[in-house]
């Protein structure tokens, strides 16, 4: 069994809980025993409980984010001393970028080898689940081998854990209750990224073909408008609006006609929740989308999908 070490920012909080839920079964199968700091006993010396955990590991993953290269405890400390142990063997570690952020500028572990795939931040992925199963999927490939038993006389003493290392589930999480507040402003704040995410994409898409012209206009605060003509004919149009949480229209509406009524649209995506987070869920009236209605999109899979919708009638 291989002892895991999470290094994290307390920001990335609900991030850590969703990776451990998904290391339910390396866990089921003794392949790992997970440890982070919320694991510490009242009364138990921090720094001391950090540095023994640390220096015990065979694993250490840095969940990477702007806030974890901002902590010096993070940085300074903990990543400090995982990479002197990664340097002399003793250990591996995996750095695992949960948000975008500059670890690859000068960073000591921006020569290893991070996941998921490629150092696509897991917030980037359209379907977070898929972005977690990649990292668990790379993280049992790297994971020490076993070994042949071999006879070897332990004293007791060892054997006997300490009462501040004693056994217990790493499963203590709960289910978060999420008010009318966060899901309204979950939904405003998924509609101001695709706004923004909209405008740049058309930009760039200009730049790269001479053929085309495209158009952003900002409504209002509830609605955006994109268009792209090529060689001066509107080949492309489409409307996106915010129509809050409830109610017919709700949602996040796509239509492909740019002056349709708020209750005229092509797709909506609306908000729901696990027991951890908040995500938005397509109605399924687009079509031809890998994932189906169950995928739990992210701000950036939710503005993906409905640009791939906008550019469809191009790609044909």
């Amino acid at each position: 069994m291989a002892n895991v070490f999470f290094s994290y920012s307390h920001k990335d909080e609900a991030l850590r809980d969703e990776l451990e839920v998904h290391l339910a079964m390396l866990k089921r199968e003794g392949a790992i025993s997970a440890w982070h700091d919320r694991k510490i006993l009242a009364g138990d010396e921090l720094n001391g409980q950090i540095h023994a955990r640390l220096s015990d590991a065979q694993v250490i993953l840095l969940l990477v984010s702007p806030d974890f290269l901002a902590s010096a405890y993070c940085f300074d400390v903990e990543m400090t001393r995982a990479m002197e142990l990664h340097g002399g063997g003793r250990a591996r570690v995996i750095p695992i970028i949960l948000r975008p952020s500059d670890w690859q500028a000068s960073t000591p572990f921006a020569k290893l080898l991070a996941v998921p795939t490629d150092g696509k931040p897991i917030t980037k992925w359209p379907d977070r689940d898929e972005a977690w199963l990649n990292v668990v999927q790379q993280l049992r490939a790297a994971l020490p081998k076993p070994v042949e038993a071999r006879a070897i006389q332990i004293p007791m003493a060892l054997l006997q854990p300490t009462r501040s290392e004693g056994p217990r589930s790493s499963n203590l999480r709960i289910r978060k209750e999420f008010s009318d507040a966060d899901r309204d402003g979950f939904l405003e704040d998924a509609f101001e990224y695709m706004a923004r995410f909209f405008e740049s994409s058309l930009e760039e898409l200009e730049k790269r073909h001479g053929d085309l012209q495209t158009k952003f206009k900002q409504i209002d605060a509830r609605t955006f408008t994109a268009a792209i003509y090529q060689n001066g004919k509107a080949v492309a149009r489409c409307g996106i609006r915010f129509g809050g949480t409830r109610g017919f229209g709700g949602g996040i509406t796509f239509s492909h006609d740019d002056s349709a009524s708020a209750n005229s649209y092509n797709e909506s995506l609306s908000i729901e929740a696990t027991e951890q987070a908040l995500f938005l869920r397509r109605l399924g009236m687009g079509g031809g989308w890998g994932g189906g209605e169950k995928s739990q999109l992210t701000f950036d899979g939710a503005a993906e999908y409905y640009w791939e919708m906008l550019m469809a009638p191009l790609q044909r």
